[in-house]
């Protein structure tokens, strides 16, 4: 959730009420990551982890790039503002976070769109930090159990936000493995835990998850409209407005695939978004925010996983123990029907 809604307010939050809240470095300056880190400490004194993205390789087509920013041209004037600059970012200070991470250890660091060096990992696990890495095929589990993570997510198709596949290529049709397909496939093919995310709102589909192999689970959409949530208002209340009936893979809003409510910049301009991370991303970004600061809706980015029906406007410990009391049933009912 590197969007601004996983901060030090919703991380404490959960890690107080017994979850392990998270920290969304990929779109922080290295500063700005020690800052909020920082803040969390105050607000809690249990673990929680810091999420990076890793950096991508310079394969955009600036050519696709620029007939894209000529198609957002019309977005720009109805919104008042300016394109972004497609170029600006693209270090996004991957290293200085890392320093700051080995420097002031943190619980656990999670990584998004690839595999990180061995000796990074190897780095991280010397000062006792607990290390995870997505991955979105078994083959990519396999390829994060040979990198040395200490164990790795597992996200299904179902998943909110930008999808973890370690290799963005322009053909990709946005299929993917469902989650609990996914984590049976995951969990045959590595030695190492994994953690189950996508789509995942109830209690019950924990269970679901951790009986059919999984250590853990990780939420995301499901944190995205409570109270301490660093989401936009708008953001929070489309989640359950019957306008935003489904939701859909798409590069409109950064280049790479991500799963969002449908709006209408999502319909006019996913067609023909290229694959160009983060440059698609630097390119929308004021039209995003000039959309929140309009109060529409229908020009924002509002990433949310399949399930984002179930969503519920709680504060997010409440929401932990509500999740946690409906694992506890559900396993309880599992037990019993085993039983039998």
């Amino acid at each position: 959730m590197a969007g601004g809604v996983a901060v030090p307010q919703l991380a404490a939050a959960v890690s107080e009420a017994g979850g392990l809240g998270f920290l969304a470095a990929g779109y922080k300056t290295a500063d700005g990551m020690y800052q909020e880190i920082k803040q969390l400490r105050g607000l809690t004194s249990r673990p929680f982890g810091v999420n990076l993205f890793l950096p991508q390789p310079e394969t955009a087509d600036p050519a696709a790039v620029g007939v894209y920013a000529h198609q957002l041209a019309g977005e720009a004037a109805w919104y008042e503002t300016r394109l972004g600059d497609p170029d600006s970012g693209r270090d996004d200070g991957y290293d200085a976070k890392l320093a700051v991470l080995l420097d002031n250890p943190v619980p656990v660091v999670s990584f998004h769109f690839g595999v990180p060096a061995r000796e990074v990992l190897d780095s991280l696990r010397r000062v006792g930090t607990f290390t995870l890495v997505t991955a979105t095929t078994a083959e990519e589990a396999q390829a994060v159990e040979r990198a040395g993570a200490d164990a790795v997510i597992a996200q299904g198709v179902e998943a909110g936000g930008h999808q973890g596949t370690h290799r963005d290529v322009p053909e990709t049709d946005g299929s993917g493995v469902g989650l609990l397909s996914l984590v049976a496939q995951v969990r045959d093919s590595v030695g190492i835990p994994v953690v189950a995310a996508g789509g995942i709102m109830r209690g019950g589909q924990i269970a679901a998850v951790l009986a059919a192999g999984a250590a853990a689970a990780q939420l995301g959409t499901a944190f995205v409209a409570t109270h301490e949530s660093g989401a936009h208002a708008l953001h929070k209340r489309a989640l359950t407005d019957p306008l935003y009936a489904r939701t859909e893979l798409t590069r409109a809003f950064s280049g790479r695939p991500a799963r969002a409510l449908v709006n209408r910049f999502l319909r006019e301009h996913g067609p023909y978004a290229p694959a160009a991370y983060p440059d698609v991303h630097h390119l929308t970004a004021p039209l995003r925010k000039a959309a929140a600061t309009a109060g529409d809706a229908q020009g924002l980015a509002l990433w949310a996983g399949q399930g984002h029906r179930m969503a519920r406007e709680l504060p997010a410990g409440r929401l932990v123990e509500v999740l946690a009391a409906e694992l506890a049933a559900a396993r309880t009912a599992l037990s019993a029907g085993g039983a039998r």
